[in-house]
Protein backbone atom coordinates (compact mmCIF):
# COMPACT_ATOMS: atom_id res chain seq x y z
CA UNK A 1 0.00 0.00 0.00
CA UNK A 2 1.04 3.39 -0.76
CA UNK A 3 0.03 6.11 1.49
CA UNK A 4 0.41 10.15 0.73
CA UNK A 5 1.59 11.75 3.81
CA UNK A 6 -0.03 15.12 4.11
CA UNK A 7 1.72 16.17 6.72
CA UNK A 8 4.89 16.41 5.03
CA UNK A 9 5.45 19.54 3.11
CA UNK A 10 7.43 17.65 0.13
CA UNK A 11 4.13 16.00 -0.85
CA UNK A 12 7.00 12.69 -0.80
CA UNK A 13 4.78 9.24 -0.61
CA UNK A 14 5.93 6.36 1.74
CA UNK A 15 6.20 3.05 1.00
CA UNK A 16 5.42 2.12 4.69
CA UNK A 17 1.81 1.83 5.83
CA UNK A 18 1.81 3.60 8.79
CA UNK A 19 -1.14 2.81 11.71
CA UNK A 20 -3.05 5.58 11.22
CA UNK A 21 -2.60 6.82 8.05
CA UNK A 22 -5.81 9.13 6.79
CA UNK A 23 -6.56 9.56 10.23
CA UNK A 24 -7.21 13.60 10.12
CA UNK A 25 -6.66 15.63 13.39
CA UNK A 26 -7.11 19.08 14.49
CA UNK A 27 -5.20 20.21 17.24
CA UNK A 28 -5.77 23.44 19.41
CA UNK A 29 -3.53 22.88 22.59
CA UNK A 30 -0.02 24.18 24.79
CA UNK A 31 1.78 23.09 26.92
CA UNK A 32 3.12 18.80 26.93
CA UNK A 33 0.30 16.86 27.29
CA UNK A 34 -1.98 18.04 24.39
CA UNK A 35 1.01 18.71 21.92
CA UNK A 36 2.59 15.55 22.67
CA UNK A 37 -0.75 13.35 21.96
CA UNK A 38 -1.06 14.88 18.63
CA UNK A 39 2.68 14.83 17.79
CA UNK A 40 2.64 11.00 18.98
CA UNK A 41 -0.39 10.64 16.31
CA UNK A 42 1.51 12.36 13.29
CA UNK A 43 3.91 9.65 14.09
CA UNK A 44 1.51 7.01 13.67
CA UNK A 45 0.63 8.30 10.38
CA UNK A 46 -2.19 10.70 11.25
CA UNK A 47 -2.23 14.15 9.17
CA UNK A 48 -1.86 16.93 12.14
CA UNK A 49 -2.98 20.18 11.83
CA UNK A 50 -1.87 22.22 14.40
CA UNK A 51 -4.37 25.90 15.24
CA UNK A 52 -2.61 28.59 16.97
CA UNK A 53 -3.53 32.01 17.41
CA UNK A 54 -2.06 34.70 15.08
CA UNK A 55 1.39 35.64 16.93
CA UNK A 56 1.43 31.85 18.26
CA UNK A 57 0.34 31.16 21.83
CA UNK A 58 2.45 30.48 24.60
CA UNK A 59 4.61 27.66 23.73
CA UNK A 60 5.93 30.02 20.99
CA UNK A 61 8.71 31.29 22.91
CA UNK A 62 8.85 28.81 25.81
CA UNK A 63 12.02 27.69 26.94
CA UNK A 64 14.37 25.47 26.13
CA UNK A 65 15.41 28.27 23.67
CA UNK A 66 18.58 29.21 21.20
CA UNK A 67 20.51 32.41 21.35
CA UNK A 68 18.04 33.83 18.95
CA UNK A 69 15.24 32.87 20.87
CA UNK A 70 13.88 30.38 18.92
CA UNK A 71 11.85 27.85 20.89
CA UNK A 72 13.49 23.95 21.04
CA UNK A 73 10.72 23.16 23.00
CA UNK A 74 8.03 24.04 20.19
CA UNK A 75 10.21 22.18 17.83
CA UNK A 76 10.38 18.85 19.78
CA UNK A 77 6.73 18.73 20.54
CA UNK A 78 5.18 20.13 16.99
CA UNK A 79 7.66 18.08 14.62
CA UNK A 80 5.40 16.33 11.67
CA UNK A 81 2.46 18.77 12.07
CA UNK A 82 0.86 21.26 9.78
CA UNK A 83 0.90 24.84 11.37
CA UNK A 84 -2.24 27.50 10.63
CA UNK A 85 -2.84 30.31 12.48
CA UNK A 86 -6.05 32.18 12.36
CA UNK A 87 -7.80 34.73 14.69
CA UNK A 88 -9.60 32.67 17.06
CA UNK A 89 -11.53 35.60 19.33
CA UNK A 90 -12.76 36.18 16.04
CA UNK A 91 -16.03 34.48 15.08
CA UNK A 92 -14.71 34.31 11.25
CA UNK A 93 -11.48 32.65 12.02
CA UNK A 94 -13.57 30.26 14.88
CA UNK A 95 -15.58 29.21 11.58
CA UNK A 96 -12.68 28.37 9.94
CA UNK A 97 -11.54 25.45 12.70
CA UNK A 98 -15.19 24.52 12.25
CA UNK A 99 -15.24 24.16 8.89
CA UNK A 100 -11.45 22.32 9.08
CA UNK A 101 -13.09 19.95 11.24
CA UNK A 102 -16.28 19.71 8.36
CA UNK A 103 -14.02 19.15 5.47
CA UNK A 104 -12.00 15.89 6.81
CA UNK A 105 -13.58 12.68 5.26
CA UNK A 106 -16.17 10.76 6.98
CA UNK A 107 -14.65 8.62 9.61
CA UNK A 108 -11.10 10.08 9.72
CA UNK A 109 -11.74 13.37 12.17
CA UNK A 110 -10.47 13.77 15.38
CA UNK A 111 -10.09 17.38 17.78
CA UNK A 112 -7.60 17.18 19.66
CA UNK A 113 -7.30 20.32 22.56
CA UNK A 114 -7.05 21.14 26.18
CA UNK A 115 -8.18 25.23 25.21
CA UNK A 116 -10.98 25.56 28.88
CA UNK A 117 -13.88 27.58 28.69
CA UNK A 118 -14.13 27.25 25.22
CA UNK A 119 -17.70 26.55 24.32
CA UNK A 120 -17.53 26.68 20.51
CA UNK A 121 -14.55 23.90 20.56
CA UNK A 122 -16.81 21.80 22.48
CA UNK A 123 -17.29 18.18 21.25
CA UNK A 124 -21.18 19.05 21.27
CA UNK A 125 -20.71 21.94 18.71
CA UNK A 126 -18.39 20.53 16.64
CA UNK A 127 -19.82 17.28 15.89
CA UNK A 128 -22.54 19.45 14.46
CA UNK A 129 -19.74 19.94 11.89
CA UNK A 130 -18.93 16.29 11.76
CA UNK A 131 -21.08 13.68 13.05
CA UNK A 132 -18.70 11.07 13.98
CA UNK A 133 -16.27 13.45 15.29
CA UNK A 134 -13.66 11.63 18.03
CA UNK A 135 -13.31 14.74 20.38
CA UNK A 136 -10.42 14.54 23.18
CA UNK A 137 -10.68 17.69 25.94
CA UNK A 138 -7.33 17.39 28.21
CA UNK A 139 -8.29 19.28 31.72
CA UNK A 140 -6.61 20.35 34.36
CA UNK A 141 -8.06 18.42 37.34
CA UNK A 142 -11.48 16.36 36.56
CA UNK A 143 -13.94 18.96 37.33
CA UNK A 144 -12.64 21.44 34.40
CA UNK A 145 -10.37 22.93 37.02
CA UNK A 146 -6.80 24.43 35.85
CA UNK A 147 -3.73 22.39 36.98
CA UNK A 148 -0.24 21.59 35.61
CA UNK A 149 1.76 19.08 36.06
CA UNK A 150 4.19 20.83 38.60
CA UNK A 151 1.02 21.26 40.73
CA UNK A 152 -0.34 17.92 40.11
CA UNK A 153 3.24 16.15 41.40
CA UNK A 154 2.73 18.55 44.67
CA UNK A 155 -0.47 17.58 45.33
CA UNK A 156 -0.30 13.80 44.97
CA UNK A 157 2.57 13.16 47.44
CA UNK A 158 5.91 13.01 45.04
CA UNK A 159 7.63 15.65 45.89
CA UNK A 160 7.62 14.54 49.86
CA UNK A 161 9.20 11.44 48.85
CA UNK A 162 11.66 12.52 46.78
CA UNK A 163 15.35 13.71 47.51
CA UNK A 164 17.60 12.93 50.11
CA UNK A 165 16.74 11.32 53.35
CA UNK A 166 15.77 13.73 56.28
CA UNK A 167 15.60 16.68 53.77
CA UNK A 168 13.16 19.13 55.06
CA UNK A 169 11.39 20.61 51.97
CA UNK A 170 9.65 18.96 48.45
CA UNK A 171 11.69 18.13 45.95
CA UNK A 172 10.05 18.49 42.45
CA UNK A 173 10.70 16.38 39.82
CA UNK A 174 12.46 18.17 36.50
CA UNK A 175 10.66 15.69 34.22
CA UNK A 176 6.58 16.74 33.69
CA UNK A 177 5.72 12.92 34.19
CA UNK A 178 1.92 13.00 34.42
CA UNK A 179 2.20 15.38 31.10
CA UNK A 180 3.76 12.58 29.45
CA UNK A 181 1.71 9.77 30.31
CA UNK A 182 -0.99 11.98 29.76
CA UNK A 183 -0.36 13.00 26.02
CA UNK A 184 0.38 9.16 25.59
CA UNK A 185 -3.09 8.60 26.75
CA UNK A 186 -4.45 11.18 24.47
CA UNK A 187 -3.22 9.23 21.62
CA UNK A 188 -4.16 5.53 22.97
CA UNK A 189 -7.88 6.53 23.57
CA UNK A 190 -7.79 8.13 19.94
CA UNK A 191 -6.47 4.76 18.54
CA UNK A 192 -9.11 2.75 20.81
CA UNK A 193 -11.70 5.39 19.16
CA UNK A 194 -10.60 5.14 15.48
CA UNK A 195 -11.28 1.18 16.15
CA UNK A 196 -14.83 2.09 17.70
CA UNK A 197 -15.87 4.21 15.09
CA UNK A 198 -14.79 1.67 12.82
CA UNK A 199 -16.49 -0.95 14.24
CA UNK A 200 -20.26 1.01 14.81
CA UNK A 201 -19.63 4.39 12.71
CA UNK A 202 -20.29 6.14 15.87
CA UNK A 203 -17.37 9.12 16.92
CA UNK A 204 -17.29 9.76 20.48
CA UNK A 205 -16.28 12.60 22.97
CA UNK A 206 -13.03 11.80 25.16
CA UNK A 207 -12.05 13.41 28.41
CA UNK A 208 -8.91 13.23 30.39
CA UNK A 209 -7.72 15.06 33.49
CA UNK A 210 -4.08 15.25 34.31
CA UNK A 211 -4.59 14.94 38.23
CA UNK A 212 -6.48 12.19 37.30
CA UNK A 213 -3.31 10.43 35.07
CA UNK A 214 -1.32 11.27 38.23
CA UNK A 215 -3.57 9.59 40.94
CA UNK A 216 -4.25 6.43 38.54
CA UNK A 217 -0.88 5.69 38.37
CA UNK A 218 0.04 6.52 42.52
CA UNK A 219 -2.49 4.12 42.54
CA UNK A 220 -2.03 1.62 40.22
CA UNK A 221 2.03 1.68 41.99
CA UNK A 222 0.62 0.89 45.21
CA UNK A 223 1.66 3.90 46.89
CA UNK A 224 -2.04 5.20 48.05
CA UNK A 225 -2.74 1.45 49.22
CA UNK A 226 0.38 1.66 50.75
CA UNK A 227 -0.90 4.66 52.92
CA UNK A 228 -4.49 3.21 53.41
CA UNK A 229 -3.35 -0.13 54.22
CA UNK A 230 -0.66 -0.83 55.50
CA UNK A 231 -0.97 2.93 57.53
CA UNK A 232 3.11 3.31 56.23
CA UNK A 233 4.48 7.13 55.40
CA UNK A 234 6.40 6.48 52.51
CA UNK A 235 9.90 7.48 53.88
CA UNK A 236 12.80 9.44 51.77
CA UNK A 237 15.84 7.21 50.87
CA UNK A 238 17.69 9.19 48.28
CA UNK A 239 18.88 7.21 45.37
CA UNK A 240 18.44 3.47 46.79
CA UNK A 241 15.54 1.70 45.57
CA UNK A 242 12.32 1.26 47.72
CA UNK A 243 12.05 -2.44 48.84
CA UNK A 244 14.72 -3.83 46.87
CA UNK A 245 18.52 -2.70 46.51
CA UNK A 246 20.00 -0.10 44.28
CA UNK A 247 22.30 2.83 44.87
CA UNK A 248 24.43 5.50 43.16
CA UNK A 249 28.37 4.74 43.28
CA UNK A 250 31.58 6.38 42.91
CA UNK A 251 34.60 5.42 40.96
CA UNK A 252 38.24 7.05 42.16
CA UNK A 253 38.23 9.08 39.07
CA UNK A 254 34.56 11.02 40.69
CA UNK A 255 32.76 8.95 37.78
CA UNK A 256 28.90 8.34 39.44
CA UNK A 257 27.02 5.01 38.62
CA UNK A 258 23.99 3.95 38.96
CA UNK A 259 23.78 0.13 39.88
CA UNK A 260 20.24 -1.87 40.31
CA UNK A 261 20.26 -5.46 41.40
CA UNK A 262 16.24 -6.50 41.12
CA UNK A 263 16.98 -10.34 40.74
CA UNK A 264 18.95 -13.26 42.39
CA UNK A 265 21.40 -13.56 39.72
CA UNK A 266 21.84 -9.87 39.87
CA UNK A 267 22.40 -10.38 43.17
CA UNK A 268 25.53 -12.48 43.12
CA UNK A 269 26.80 -11.02 39.94
CA UNK A 270 26.80 -7.58 42.55
CA UNK A 271 28.56 -9.69 45.19
CA UNK A 272 31.39 -11.28 42.54
CA UNK A 273 31.78 -8.30 40.82
CA UNK A 274 32.74 -6.16 43.97
CA UNK A 275 34.43 -9.19 45.65
CA UNK A 276 31.74 -8.58 48.91
CA UNK A 277 30.68 -12.67 49.47
CA UNK A 278 33.14 -13.17 52.34
CA UNK A 279 31.69 -9.64 53.77
CA UNK A 280 28.13 -9.97 53.13
CA UNK A 281 28.09 -13.71 54.39
CA UNK A 282 29.46 -12.31 57.24
CA UNK A 283 27.07 -10.12 57.72
CA UNK A 284 24.28 -12.47 56.90
CA UNK A 285 25.33 -14.49 59.51
CA UNK A 286 26.02 -11.89 62.11
CA UNK A 287 22.44 -10.63 61.58
CA UNK A 288 20.26 -13.83 60.90
CA UNK A 289 18.82 -12.38 57.37
CA UNK A 290 19.27 -13.84 53.77
CA UNK A 291 20.30 -11.13 51.41
CA UNK A 292 19.02 -13.34 48.49
CA UNK A 293 15.61 -11.57 49.52
CA UNK A 294 15.02 -8.36 48.33
CA UNK A 295 13.26 -7.34 51.75
CA UNK A 296 15.94 -7.65 53.61
CA UNK A 297 18.72 -6.12 51.28
CA UNK A 298 16.18 -3.11 51.46
CA UNK A 299 16.28 -2.97 55.04
CA UNK A 300 20.21 -3.36 55.55
CA UNK A 301 20.98 -1.41 52.86
CA UNK A 302 23.12 1.29 54.09
CA UNK A 303 25.58 -1.36 55.58
CA UNK A 304 25.88 -3.24 52.29
CA UNK A 305 26.43 -0.28 50.18
CA UNK A 306 29.11 0.67 52.54
CA UNK A 307 30.88 -2.73 51.79
CA UNK A 308 30.20 -1.83 47.84
CA UNK A 309 31.40 1.69 48.27
CA UNK A 310 34.82 0.30 49.01
CA UNK A 311 35.47 -1.95 45.10
CA UNK A 312 33.48 1.32 43.64
CA UNK A 313 36.15 3.92 44.92
CA UNK A 314 39.09 1.73 44.40
CA UNK A 315 38.17 1.43 40.55
CA UNK A 316 38.98 3.84 37.59
CA UNK A 317 35.62 4.69 35.68
CA UNK A 318 36.91 2.40 32.38
CA UNK A 319 37.78 -0.27 35.22
CA UNK A 320 33.94 -0.12 36.81
CA UNK A 321 32.61 -0.17 32.66
CA UNK A 322 34.29 -3.10 32.06
CA UNK A 323 33.59 -5.10 35.25
CA UNK A 324 29.65 -4.41 35.31
CA UNK A 325 29.48 -5.28 31.82
CA UNK A 326 30.54 -8.63 31.96
CA UNK A 327 27.17 -9.15 34.71
CA UNK A 328 24.21 -9.48 34.39
CA UNK A 329 23.57 -6.27 36.51
CA UNK A 330 21.69 -3.34 35.88
CA UNK A 331 23.29 -0.28 35.61
CA UNK A 332 24.43 3.27 33.94
CA UNK A 333 26.72 5.91 34.04
CA UNK A 334 25.17 9.54 34.92
CA UNK A 335 25.78 11.65 31.93
CA UNK A 336 24.61 15.46 31.55
CA UNK A 337 22.89 16.60 28.67
CA UNK A 338 25.64 17.33 26.86
CA UNK A 339 27.03 14.16 27.50
CA UNK A 340 23.83 12.46 25.97
CA UNK A 341 24.92 14.16 22.80
CA UNK A 342 28.27 13.53 22.58
CA UNK A 343 27.63 9.79 23.61
CA UNK A 344 24.72 9.78 20.47
CA UNK A 345 27.53 10.53 17.92
CA UNK A 346 29.52 8.08 18.85
CA UNK A 347 29.61 4.54 17.72
CA UNK A 348 28.38 3.01 20.67
CA UNK A 349 25.65 5.17 21.49
CA UNK A 350 24.07 6.10 17.81
CA UNK A 351 20.52 5.01 18.07
CA UNK A 352 18.04 4.56 15.15
CA UNK A 353 15.51 6.54 16.25
CA UNK A 354 17.67 9.61 16.14
CA UNK A 355 19.31 11.73 13.33
CA UNK A 356 19.92 15.00 12.06
CA UNK A 357 17.37 17.00 11.02
CA UNK A 358 17.17 20.41 9.66
CA UNK A 359 14.59 22.07 11.24
CA UNK A 360 13.51 25.76 9.82
CA UNK A 361 14.60 28.84 11.96
CA UNK A 362 16.81 26.92 14.23
CA UNK A 363 19.26 24.92 11.96
CA UNK A 364 20.40 21.08 11.79
CA UNK A 365 20.49 19.38 15.01
CA UNK A 366 19.81 15.70 16.48
CA UNK A 367 16.05 14.42 17.10
CA UNK A 368 14.40 11.91 17.90
CA UNK A 369 11.43 10.06 15.99
CA UNK A 370 8.91 7.75 17.26
CA UNK A 371 10.25 5.79 19.98
CA UNK A 372 7.61 3.07 18.81
CA UNK A 373 9.19 1.17 15.85
CA UNK A 374 7.05 -0.71 13.48
CA UNK A 375 8.00 -3.98 11.36
CA UNK A 376 11.78 -2.84 12.65
CA UNK A 377 11.51 0.35 10.60
CA UNK A 378 12.17 3.55 12.83
CA UNK A 379 9.70 6.42 12.14
CA UNK A 380 12.07 9.02 10.84
CA UNK A 381 12.01 12.35 12.72
CA UNK A 382 10.47 15.06 11.09
CA UNK A 383 11.18 18.62 11.43
CA UNK A 384 8.05 20.88 12.99
CA UNK A 385 6.82 23.80 10.79
CA UNK A 386 7.19 27.58 11.78
CA UNK A 387 4.45 29.20 13.11
CA UNK A 388 1.66 29.38 10.56
CA UNK A 389 3.65 27.91 7.68
CA UNK A 390 0.79 25.98 6.46
CA UNK A 391 -2.15 28.55 6.82
CA UNK A 392 -2.12 29.43 3.49
CA UNK A 393 -1.88 26.06 1.64
CA UNK A 394 -4.20 24.48 4.05
CA UNK A 395 -7.03 26.85 3.88
CA UNK A 396 -7.05 26.46 0.08
CA UNK A 397 -6.44 22.37 -0.04
CA UNK A 398 -9.10 21.56 2.75
CA UNK A 399 -11.88 24.53 2.20
CA UNK A 400 -11.29 25.75 -1.27
CA UNK A 401 -10.59 29.27 -0.70
CA UNK A 402 -10.08 31.47 -3.41
CA UNK A 403 -7.21 33.91 -3.58
CA UNK A 404 -9.77 36.90 -3.38
CA UNK A 405 -11.61 35.09 -0.05
CA UNK A 406 -8.39 34.84 1.38
CA UNK A 407 -7.08 38.41 0.65
CA UNK A 408 -10.40 39.41 2.29
CA UNK A 409 -9.71 37.52 5.40
CA UNK A 410 -5.83 38.56 5.74
CA UNK A 411 -7.24 42.71 5.26
CA UNK A 412 -9.60 41.82 7.95
CA UNK A 413 -6.86 40.66 10.57
CA UNK A 414 -8.60 37.08 10.89
CA UNK A 415 -5.66 35.54 9.16
CA UNK A 416 -1.73 36.49 9.42
CA UNK A 417 -0.08 37.87 6.74
CA UNK A 418 1.94 35.69 4.48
Amino acid sequence: MVTTDRSNPSGAQSTQTTPLAGLQVIELSSFVAAPLGGMTLAQLGAEVIRIDPIGGGPDQHRWPITNDGASLYWAGLNKGKRSVTVDLRAEPGRDLVRQLVGSCAPGTAVVVTNSAGQDWLSYDELRRYQADLIHVQVHGHSDGTPAVDYTVNAEMGFPLVTGPANHADPVNHVLPAWDIACGLYVATGVAAATRHRELTGEGCKLTIALSDVALAMAGNLGMLAEAEVTKVQRPRIGNYLYGSFARDFSSVDGRRFMVVALTRRHWRDLLTVTETQVAVSALEDALGVDFSREDDRYEYREALAGLFDRWFSRCTSAEVEAALSATALLWAPYRTFTDVVAHLGTSAGKNPIVEQIDQPGIGSYLSPGSPLVQDGRPVRARPAPLLGTDTYPVLTERLGLQREELSRLRSAGVLPEQ
